[in-house]
């Protein structure tokens, strides 16, 4: 029976590329001189610092920007809560979201079972499989996915005829 995986992968590799290109970006730039920002990054966290609410949305602009020509998505990053800091700076962390998580998989579910096409979908750990006897229906199932939006990055792997 056809089957294909629906997937939520990060290469972290390139996560850190565009992590050190932004650090080097925002070393450079004028706006930045003579302020305390950072940028860094721990094993699937970002941390960032900066001097205001200004810079903080600027060194998120640059890290998108790095990110899009790394072919890196930014959806990727789930921000947390922004944090007064000393000094009058602002922090705040990002989680690099790696996998479906229960309830992007519970949703992810649900809308395949809405298009009433004759596929299965079964959650499997951060994975979603979907299968099904024909194989344009699970080729519907993809094109209706990549027009909806989910908060994360969907890659499909694993198409099995």
């Amino acid at each position: 029976m056809p089957s294909f995986d629906i997937v939520s992968k990060v290469d972290l590799q390139e996560v850190d590329n565009a992590v050190n290109q932004a650090i080097k970006e925002i070393g450079q730039r004028y706006d930045f001189k003579g302020t305390q920002n950072e940028l860094e990054l721990d094993e699937s966290c970002l941390k960032i610092v900066a001097a205001d609410d200004y810079k903080l949305q600027a060194i998120k602009d640059i890290l998108i920007a790095k990110f899009v020509r790394r072919n890196v998505s930014p959806k990727c990053l789930d921000y947390g809560k922004e944090e007064s800091a000393s000094h009058g700076q602002v922090r705040v962390r990002a989680a690099i979201v790696q996998g479906i998580s229960k309830e992007k998989g519970k949703e992810i579910v649900k809308l395949i079972k809405e298009t009433k096409l004759k596929v299965q979908a079964q959650i499997m750990e951060e994975q979603v499989r979907v299968s099904g006897k024909k194989i344009d229906d699970l080729q519907e199932v993809m094109q209706m996915l990549k027009g909806k939006d989910l908060g994360i990055e969907l890659q499909f792997e694993n198409m099995r005829s």
